[in-house]
């Protein structure tokens, strides 16, 4: 899969991705991690890509032409008309459904926004999608972007070394994942429970659904109605409400 980010400092968004689980699969060939900078494409000696919105107002706002030269530069090098997604919070929030639906792509363009955000005409022009990671305001796209390429690239084939952990992961089944345990069986005085140390996989395997199950109803009820549970798991999920 290959990943474009258009970007004022890629040099931040190119060290923060080079790492960890998404840097091997960059360097064994399962993803393309590029970093386009739009200044690159400024039409001023001073390489300056702001200027002051219309209309008056606070900041600096980013030109339409240089955003737009460096968007057709990408178009004519991937061959097609990319999915370019605007980092914004005016957009539909994140979430695992978006990152299987974009992990879909061959190609996928992000489109860093600074200052106070870029100029109208060009987002009409280019962005297919607008998202936001949270109701809150950042300096720039940079860090966003950053995390939807992370949670992307986990569900593209070989890029995890068991293929099979991203079945089972938070969020994937509306569910939160139940806890987990490595060794030594007791630490500071606290045991493994005991059904890990069965080798039952079926005892396991209920007492882990029931333990996302119960994560849920506390943390995160909002997501069970999404959850697909059987009659007794939602009992279990409204006792564990009340309970709260």
């Amino acid at each position: 899969m290959n990943f474009y980010i258009m970007t004022l400092f890629p040099e931040m968004v190119m060290d923060g991705l080079h790492t960890s689980i998404i840097g091997r699969a960059v360097n064994s060939g399962l993803l393309h991690i590029e970093a386009v900078n739009i200044r690159d494409y400024a039409f001023n000696k001073h390489n300056s890509v702001d200027d002051y919105p219309y209309g008056g107002g606070a900041g600096m706002l980013m030109q339409a032409e240089p955003v737009c030269q460096c968007y057709q530069a990408l178009e004519e090098r991937i061959g097609k008309k990319p999915r370019v997604v605007y980092l914004s919070p005016q957009g539909k929030t994140f979430h695992q459904g978006m990152a299987e639906e974009f992990a879909m792509e061959e190609d996928l363009v992000f489109l860093c926004g600074h200052y106070e955000g870029i100029d109208e005409r060009v987002l009409e022009e280019i962005v297919t999608d607008y998202v936001s990671i949270g109701d809150y305001v950042l300096t720039g796209g940079e860090l966003p972007a950053m995390i939807m390429v992370d949670a992307i690239s986990r569900l593209v084939p070989g890029v995890l070394h068991n293929d099979v952990s991203a079945e089972f992961e938070s969020f994937q089944d509306h569910l939160l994942e139940y806890p987990q345990y490595s060794r030594p069986e007791v630490w500071h005085e606290k045991r493994v429970p005991e059904v890990l140390l069965s080798g039952h996989h079926a005892n396991i395997e209920k007492w882990r659904r029931e333990q996302s199950v119960i994560r849920t109803a506390k943390n995160r009820p909002d997501l069970l109605a999404k959850a697909e549970l059987t009659k007794a798991e939602r009992e279990l999920a409204r006792k564990v409400m009340e309970e709260e």
